[in-house]
């Protein structure tokens, strides 16, 4: 879930002019259509390795080929350009874009949160010894989230405001997940609002929670979501629909099968088997949950990401 919001600009641009060569997707010896989707190599997309690993996407027709990404600045703009024509990024990243007129399209559901308090793969953390014990003592604290002005700021703003205190007092720093349990340590923040597996690195150093962000957004939150352009949809329909079945049979499978997750995120991420043993999963339901995108448009609005909320049935599936 990291910052998409520089470079959609651009992507309009890159969109207008991009030739459509490079995302049609194109056949193999096997008879198989290779497409391209670009990813953040982080828990979240372990069903589409799994489901890819499964051959739930070759049983129709697809061959896989994941563009790894640090975030949806380079994934947005990579999937309106045409350089892939599917791509993962959370809602918040995809409300933006349509709010400032990028055609992305989401096609599948991607993750969403557990729904339950102390329970979450998400969570808004102190150090082993903090002072600070709720969300509204963090005014005028440093708290470091992955992207400013994104869904994570949106989720701990929710959770101040909901302690009765001012997220406009709350000094949001940027920064990635992976260096966040050091920052932390060393008291260069006083506290960060984490995904796996830094939240149980985290946890393991003794730091302690005091907050479940995404599940005070709403119940069940959708975090995240598999998409396209508006103008690959219309091209090829097909390509699209055999991408959607595919992923909700992932998406499925992962939910049912957690110990056959944990080891396919052991093969593209540098997360130790010993950690990822501890780290809690998030959801996989086959479809978002709309009512929690419609909350989280509107703290979007309130917390000026934009000024008018965008049309969501141009937006989900």
């Amino acid at each position: 879930m990291r910052r998409p919001l520089a470079a959609l600009a651009a992507g309009v641009l890159l969109f207008a002019a991009s030739a459509c060569g490079s995302s049609e997707g194109s056949g193999d010896a096997s008879g198989l259509t290779t497409v391209k989707v670009g990813v953040i190599p982080i828990v979240d997309v372990a069903p589409l390795y799994l489901g890819r690993h499964k051959g739930f996407f070759e049983a129709r027709g697809l061959k896989l080929s994941m563009m790894l990404a640090q975030g949806g600045a380079a994934i947005v703009p990579g999937v309106t350009s045409g350089q892939f024509p599917f791509g993962f990024s959370n809602v918040t990243s995809l409300l933006v874009a349509r709010s400032r007129g990028v055609p992305v399209r989401a096609v599948a559901h991607g993750i969403a949160s557990t729904g339950v308090p102390g329970k979450d793969f998400s969570g808004l953390l102190v150090k082993k010894g903090s002072s600070l014990t709720s969300p509204k003592e963090l005014e005028g604290r440093k708290v470091a989230v992955n992207a400013l002005k994104n869904i994570n700021e949106t989720a701990v703003r929710e959770s101040v405001r909901k302690d009765g205190g001012d997220p406009d007092r709350v000094r949001f720093v940027e920064l990635a997940f992976d260096q966040m349990p050091a920052a932390l340590g060393q008291g260069q923040i006083d506290a960060a609002q984490v995904v796996e597996p830094a939240l149980s690195t985290i946890k393991a150093q003794g730091g302690v929670e005091i907050a479940d962000p995404l599940v005070d957004v709403a119940p069940k939150l959708t975090v995240a979501m598999y998409f396209t352009s508006e103008r690959y949809a219309a091209q090829h329909p097909d390509i699209v629909r055999e991408f959607q079945a595919a992923t909700a049979e992932s998406l499925a499978y992962a939910d049912a099968h957690p110990a056959e997750v944990r080891q396919i995120i052991g093969t593209y991420t540098k997360v130790p088997a010993a950690v990822l043993d501890r780290v809690t999963l998030p959801k996989w339901p086959a479809h978002a949950n709309r009512a929690s995108i419609e909350a989280l448009a509107r703290l979007s609005v309130r917390d000026g990401l934009f000024t008018t909320s965008p049309d969501l049935d141009k937006l989900l599936p």
